[in-house]
């Protein structure tokens, strides 16, 4: 798992060992930010449910003016702190539950990273807070990973789904927030 441009760019990132953290794959995680490459420069970033920080430091590299990291292991906490500082980056690490974090956030985001853990509900729980608490700038994106198949709610009037990409067994749905008139 590497950087794949930006000022990071080359750069190994450590995982945690065992298989309770799934990094999202390289060539999913180059389309992704193809898909957004125009709206990270200065962008305040999220990356819920972090896990190694891999979404978060890509933004960085890149141009993304600031990144909050959020994972309640104490274990991925530690390893995104470490990939920050291999890659010379900085961001706030937030070692918390997710709902709890979201509950607090006083400054809206451009981009949402969204990667929870697959089943149980969390990716809708996580979209539905998001847009209670309306913390995602206006034109900012959520970019949410899943199972193929799964089904997303629908948000808010102002959250458009902008469009939903397939990669063998994860798909990945981008919403955008647009003005409501």
């Amino acid at each position: 798992m590497r950087v794949i441009t930006g000022t990071a760019r080359g750069r190994r990132l450590k995982e945690l060992p065992g298989l309770e953290t799934r990094p999202t794959t390289g060539k999913v995680k180059e389309a992704v930010f193809s898909a957004i490459q125009f709206d990270i420069e200065d962008a305040a970033v999220l990356d819920l449910f972090a896990g190694t920080g891999q979404m978060g430091i890509e933004a960085l590299s890149r141009g993304a003016a600031k990144a909050d990291f959020v994972d309640q292991r104490r274990a991925a906490a530690d390893l995104i702190r470490e990939n920050l500082a291999l890659c010379r980056l900085e961001g706030t690490v937030h070692c918390t539950d997710a709902f709890a974090f979201l509950s607090t956030v006083r400054s809206p985001y451009d981009i949402i990273f969204l990667d929870p853990p697959y089943g149980a509900g969390t990716l809708q729980r996580a979209l539905s807070q998001i847009c209670q608490f309306d913390i995602l700038q206006e034109h900012g994106i959520m970019v949410c990973e899943s199972p193929l198949g799964e089904d997303l709610p629908p948000l808010g009037p102002s959250y458009a789904l902008h469009r939903t990409y397939r990669y063998g067994k994860i798909q990945v749905t981008i919403y955008r927030k647009e003005t409501v008139q």
